[in-house]
């Protein structure tokens, strides 16, 4: 038997491999992905060997992590429950698509994820993976062996001279890519526990930010961020610019209860620097350049999609077509906008474009010929007329029966 494991050199993938390799007596190969986790990727190849590995894949996947995956869901302008800008979720299916590229590649019978039986990225991997290769066995050791918590991988690790870097002191999960970095489990278990300093990676601590604001500029061509401060950017390196300067001001920084696909609630905190300063700005350049209808059609879908990145349904013929209708309404979302960041906030201090739809001459509350200001008053009463005859009814709250 053939197993690729999604590997990362952690405390979970480090135990899986010698878990897999003796309970199957399979050989185990491990995939790694490289979507910005900025950790040191030298040398894992032959720590997933030494730790029962016959061979190790890692993949730089951060261009086409922001290009094909970052990038467009942010033209929906995605955000899961309010706050949530779905750092982790958006990561799982690229992972998952080359988890099953290496295992076609290498004829295996199964890939293997470390992702836990409470958490939704079981159902994002499992997900992707049967939309690209239906026939694919998936084991996913958390729903199979005896251990009950990160303690116990820690207790196993040790036992079996496996080296990680986790331990008992901070249990808690991190997770980092190059959209956000986000900390769950652990001492964030208790949601009126104030989130500790060392949850800090991404983000400046606001009492350590600079006391004078910073602007930055980010030009926008059909929906998609090209260039930061006048300087054209690869979609992998733009976002790593836009994080720099956003975690400079702490820009960011969310802490919140959202509700996992699997029905419970789960507490993290999420730091996502250069997507806040993206998501802003790309509102903003659609503010002058999208039709209103457009927007609102659009913005209706936003809940729906969002759920659908959440919830693992990124290959999704749903989401495939809510993609290219969003596509499409991107067509004149070209040109620049100005960001203002301080001390954790991120504000819109201009914008401009070619295309735009805002018209000062139409817009000024000075003195104008273009627009009619008495043409308001048929418009009222048209749109009023309803309500008029709803009031001289019975159905009006006045005049109903008690």
């Amino acid at each position: 038997m053939k197993v690729v494991v999604a590997y990362s050199g952690g405390l979970d993938t480090s135990v899986i491999l010698q878990w897999v390799k003796e309970k199957y007596k399979a050989e185990v190969i491990a995939f790694c992905a490289d979507v910005g986790q900025e950790e040191e990727l030298d040398g894992l190849d032959k720590k997933a060997v030494s730790t029962g590995a016959s061979k190790c894949y890692i993949k730089d996947l951060r261009e086409e992590f922001a290009r094909d995956f970052i990038f467009p869901m942010m033209q929906a302008n995605a955000i899961y429950e309010g706050n949530y800008l779905l750092g982790t979720s958006i990561a799982r299916p690229l992972i998952a698509k080359h988890l099953v590229e290496v295992a076609k590649k290498e004829k295996a019978d199964a890939i293997c994820h470390g992702a836990t039986g409470k958490g939704n990225d079981q159902v994002r991997f499992e997900l992707t993976a049967y939309a690209l290769h239906p026939e694919i066995k998936i084991i996913a050791p958390w729903r199979l062996w005896d251990f009950k918590s990160r303690s116990d991988l820690i207790a196993y690790a040790k036992k079996s001279k496996i080296p990680i870097s986790a331990s008992l002191e901070k249990p808690y999960s991190m997770d980092r890519n190059l959209l956000h970095i986000s900390f769950e489990g652990g001492i964030l278990e208790d949601p009126w526990a104030e989130a500790p300093d060392s949850l800090t990676v991404m983000t400046t601590p606001l009492e350590q930010t600079p006391d004078v604001p910073e602007y930055v500029e980010i030009a926008f061509e059909k929906g998609l961020p090209v260039a930061v401060n006048g300087k054209k950017l690869s979609p992998a390196k733009l976002m790593k610019e836009l994080n720099r300067l956003g975690a400079k001001h702490g820009i960011g920084r969310v802490d919140l209860v959202e509700n996992r696909f699997v029905g419970m609630k789960s507490r993290g905190v999420y730091e996502t620097p250069g997507g806040t300063m993206l998501q802003a700005a790309h509102r903003a350049m659609e503010s002058i350049t999208m039709d209103r209808e457009v927007m609102h059609l659009r913005d209706s879908w936003i809940p729906y999609y969002a759920k659908l990145v959440y919830n693992g349904f990124w290959f999704a013929p749903e989401r495939e077509m809510l993609q290219t209708a969003i596509t499409e309404s991107q067509k004149f979302v070209s040109g620049e906008v100005k960001l203002k960041l301080y001390k954790g906030n991120c504000r819109i201090a201009g914008r401009k474009s070619k295309y735009t739809l805002y018209d000062p001459k139409i817009a000024t509350f000075e003195k104008e010929s273009v627009y009619n200001q008495a043409d308001a008053e048929g418009f009222i009463k048209l749109n009023a007329l309803r309500l008029r005859v709803r009031a001289r009814s019975m159905q009006a709250p006045s005049k109903k029966q008690k």
